[in-house]
């Protein structure tokens, strides 16, 4: 872990659809966009302190794991957003452990209150946490949370 004083990178990585929040199913994932969340991450990690960060969206899992696997020995934690690919991607999840990067999985909805297929995500057991079920607060509360152990 680094001290409270050394410089963080970190990697947010916004899964399939999610270009289209805020127009996208409202009443379940509000009305923000995926620009104003990737804007206010970057207010908290600023107010953090010593904290930097790179935010992509992706729409194929093959360049979400391009991401994570360029970020290898270069990034200090992940936070991510797999959208459906929580429920659905072993390969994701297999790049998340082998590169073994720090991982935060958030989620906008809470996926356990939803549809049954949904309740089950292959990325929680390779996270050192999950946040879900806060709207847009997941993403801050994952980035706080990410940090604070990185920090430990």
């Amino acid at each position: 872990m680094l001290d409270n004083t050394s410089p963080l990178n970190l990697l947010v990585l916004h899964g399939p659809n999610l270009n289209l929040l805020g127009k996208r199913e409202p009443e379940t994932y509000g009305r923000i966009t995926l620009q104003e969340i990737d804007r206010r991450l970057r207010e908290e990690a600023n107010a953090l302190g010593n904290v930097s960060l790179e935010s992509f969206q992706e729409n194929h899992e093959g360049a979400l794991i391009d991401h994570i696997h360029a970020a290898m020995g270069v990034r200090h934690g992940l936070l991510i957003n797999p959208g459906a690919y929580t429920h659905t991607s072993v390969a994701i999840r297999d790049a998340i452990a082998g590169t073994e990067i720090p991982t935060v999985e958030v989620h906008l909805s809470n996926i356990y209150r939803r549809e049954e297929f949904r309740h089950h995500s292959y990325i929680a057991p390779v996270a050192i946490g999950q946040v879900s079920g806060f709207g847009a607060d997941s993403y801050y509360l994952g980035l706080r949370a990410l940090v604070q152990y990185l920090r430990r």
